[in-house]
């Protein structure tokens, strides 16, 4: 187990390396790094086998949380005791619990390298998603249900910013994700796989997804926040589906949108499993 090395100035130029890539998307992804805050998230995070370059904390997070700092420890490749002022640097939450991991990113996860899902499975594809707590709240539904996996298409905000890590309450650690510059660019790849695509739309004329079964290969394509899907997107999907509501509100929030159609995408398999036994 590596020593453990202390800091306590804020002009320490890893310091402020660490502090970078916490506010920048575009630095997380060049370096392939992300930073990880808070004990529970950081030991769900080593536990899960992510590469945790360093483990930082103050001496008083190490007391308050000395069994998850002691577990953290053994996954560490870098043991560093932090003064409360660095933590408050290097922290994206009002008030830090003092603990952080700096953590490298699955080979190939990288924004500058695309990924198609390649094993059959129910996927989610998320288009343009700006807000990084409902990314994060969809990936960890999906985690819980059973989803094959994340595509983030288009402009996403980042998987790994601490928002959207905190949300998904350590999903980005388990759950497949792959990237695609757009809808258009994925989609030949996904027709040579087999895949069928499903546009998530507002509309009556579109199929209630209370009514269908979903095949083997399928993705589940969602819009963003404020304007859906693109136009192109909805087009390019073999069908459009809607969630049937009986209210008087004529949208959902985006994940809200997302928890549901998830649902009865995995509804239908655990049925057949049932008809099957």
């Amino acid at each position: 187990m590596p020593e453990t090395t202390y800091i306590t100035s804020r002009k320490n130029e890893w310091i402020k390396e660490i502090s970078g890539l916490v506010r920048s998307a575009e630095k997380r992804h060049a370096q392939g790094l992300f930073v990880v805050e808070g004990a529970r998230l950081c030991l769900d995070a080593a536990r899960s086998q992510v590469p945790v370059l360093a483990l930082l904390f103050t001496e008083q997070a190490e007391e308050k949380y000395r069994t998850y700092v002691q577990q953290i420890r053994e996954k560490a490749q870098q043991i560093c005791c932090i003064s409360p002022s660095v933590a408050e640097l290097i922290s994206d939450t009002r008030s830090p619990q003092g603990i952080f991991c700096l953590c490298r990113m699955p080979t190939g996860e990288e924004r500058n390298t695309p990924k198609m899902p390649d094993c059959p499975g129910k996927y989610l594809a998320v288009e343009n998603m700006q807000d990084p707590a409902n990314l994060g709240t969809v990936c960890r539904t999906a985690e819980a249900l059973g989803i094959a996996g994340v595509i983030l298409l288009g402009e996403c905000c980042d998987f790994y910013s601490p928002k959207a890590l905190r949300a998904g309450m350590g999903a980005a650690f388990r759950l497949p994700v792959f990237f695609s510059s757009s809808f258009a660019a994925a989609k030949p790849e996904w027709e040579k796989g087999g895949f069928v695509t499903f546009a998530a739309v507002p509309a009556r004329d579109a199929q209630p997804v209370t009514h269908l079964s979903f095949p083997e290969k399928s993705i589940m394509v969602i819009g963003n926040e404020g304007n859906g899907l693109l136009t192109e997107t909805i087009a390019g999907c073999e069908k459009r589906v809607t969630i049937p509501m009986l209210g008087r509100a004529e949208s959902l929030n985006a994940a809200a949108s997302a928890s549901i159609l998830m649902w009865e995408m995995m509804r239908t398999a655990v049925q057949e499993d049932e008809n099957d036994g």
